[in-house]
């Protein structure tokens, strides 16, 4: 007699169970994407919390809590949007993992602004406009806080629709804007704004062109060589050590500088000192590492990754100390003159407004800079470790320069530049070098010898000629090595920047004024 188990099994239950999961599964999706915003929201109330306890007692304790509050949601987006630049290249060449690069932007960002983030605050907090035109410091507080509302809402409106903006763009007109608004344009130091809008012009284009020269000196030296490993072996330890002595030179000049005083000819020797270990050190490496490698790309991708990452942190070091004025030069303008410091000297920084800065710039890009990091490192053109170094060690470059001058530029136009520097220099190499072309015919009268001699055995792709059938014009255009559309995007994007956060500004300013 077959006997049959009960169904213990509840229809309905079940069924209710099932949607309980489904609702489950959505909550927690939900909540994941409101794990970022929250912990920024945390931040921001921190931040006025530590400005609660160094303003207590002062008579404007109020706005320098508010102050503190707006100054490190800019801090925020600085880091969700500004720091992508220096971090993107290494991602796209698979250097460096997302969470590898997050880490690393993040210590170095926060280094570079508590070490070295002082000498553009006085350009962003007082040299764009005059402040003894100012008929009082309420007037002076409140331009400069609607030069940080404005500013900030709008890299966070370019951030959230994946365009790369310049923080400094926004910040210079912001400050122009309110300026303007609050006692007319005759406020706005012209002199000092055209030498600004100057760098914005020539920093993007010199970041393009050192890239691409070095990219240049690569592929001669070393990528068309029918010796690669032998030519890696001389010429990657100079790339190196160049990396080295040009950060040994700029940490001396803005870091050390506050410890001890060095003269130029030590500050020079420094370097060259940096450059001879690093030329050293690195000779010794990358013999090691290439030691049964094959003659191929491939294997030269593997020497440059570690001086891809270090020219990386290097890069991060040099836009901390920049880019952190573009928050906590307002910020601590408005704390000076709320403490009756008054508002026509210069700017002093308390350390606790340069800590909000800088961890405000480390959190952003934690919680919010993968978007644009993917952006700049793979979305623009195609980069590989050789071509992401280039645009690292030239952005890196120009940003040392004119921080060590102390012009706010932005690194965002110097990064994207040298990633479009690369990538045009790229398509124009690729048309019209004889010496790629002369390599190309030697690679494939050794791929056409080997398949002769050994039909047996397998070509190596970077042996295979191309050889297809005929391209079409409009396939032609769409495998240009640089993606036009990012071009015009990112192009439209710096344009409407600067008016664009100076009409914010400008509004910002009278709304607040009409609440005083």
């Amino acid at each position: 007699m077959t006997e049959f188990a009960p169904d213990t099994r509840k229809d309905t239950l079940d069924k209710d169970l099932d949607k309980l999961v489904v609702v489950e599964e959505a909550t927690s999706f939900v909540a994941r994407g409101l794990v970022a915003p929250g912990l920024a929201l945390l931040f921001l109330a921190l931040s006025a919390v530590i400005a609660a306890l160094f303003a207590l007692g002062e008579p404007r304790a109020v706005i320098i809590i508010a102050a503190a509050a707006i100054g490190g949601y800019m801090a925020l987006n600085i880091g969700a949007n500004d720091v992508a630049n220096n971090v993107g290249p290494a991602v796209g060449a698979k250097a460096l993992t997302m969470g590898g690069a997050l880490a690393i932007a993040a210590i170095f960002e926060s280094a570079g602004a508590l070490i070295a983030g002082g000498e553009v605050m006085n350009t962003v907090a007082r040299g764009i406009v005059d402040p003894a035109a100012m008929s009082n410091s309420s007037d002076f507080i409140r331009l400069m806080m609607a030069a940080l509302i404005s500013s900030a809402l709008w890299v966070n409106l370019a951030t959230w629709i994946g365009a790369p903006v310049s923080t400094t763009h926004a910040v210079v007109g912001g400050v122009v804007g309110a300026g303007a608004t609050a006692a007319g344009i005759s406020v706005v130091n012209w002199g000092m704004l055209s030498g600004i809008a100057a760098s914005w012009v020539i920093s993007p284009l010199l970041g393009g062109v050192i890239a691409a020269l070095f990219l240049a000196f690569v592929k001669s030296a070393i990528i068309y060589q029918d010796d690669k490993i032998s030519a890696a072996r001389r010429w990657v330890p100079l790339l190196v050590a160049i990396m080295a002595g040009a950060f040994a030179a700029y940490l001396a000049t803005k870091g050390l500088r506050r410890v001890v005083h060095l003269s130029g000819f030590q500050i020079a020797l420094l370097g060259i000192g940096s450059f001879a270990l690093a030329w050293g050190w690195s000779h010794i490496r990358v013999r090691r590492l290439s030691h049964g490698m094959e003659n191929r790309n491939q294997s030269l991708r593997k020497l440059f990754n570690l001086p891809l990452i270090c020219s990386a942190a290097l890069l991060s070091f040099a836009h901390g100390a920049n880019d952190v004025a573009n928050a906590v030069g307002p910020l601590a303008a408005i704390v000076q003159a709320a403490s009756g410091g008054g508002f026509g000297g210069a700017v002093g920084v308390p350390l606790w407004v340069m800590a909000i800065g800088a961890v405000g710039i480390s959190l952003g890009l934690v919680l919010f800079g993968p978007k644009l990091i993917r952006m700049v490192g793979e979305q623009i053109t195609k980069l590989n470790p050789m071509r992401a170094f280039c645009v690292a060690l030239s952005a890196a470059i120009t940003v040392i320069v004119a921080s060590w001058f102390g012009l706010p530029v932005s690194s965002t136009h110097i990064a994207v530049g040298a990633v479009f520097g690369v990538g045009f220099f790229r398509e124009w190499y690729t048309a019209n070098s004889s010496r790629r072309r002369a390599y190309m015919e030697r690679k494939a009268s050794r791929a056409r010898a080997a398949r002769e001699t050994s039909p047996e055995k397998p070509v190596q792709s970077d042996d295979l000629e191309s050889d297809g059938p005929p391209i079409s014009r409009e396939e032609i255009a769409r495998r240009k090595l640089v993606r036009r559309a990012h071009v015009t995007t990112i192009a439209a994007a710096w344009v409407t920047t600067v008016p664009a956060s100076a009409l914010l500004a400008a509004m910002t300013y009278l709304l607040l004024d009409a609440l005083a």
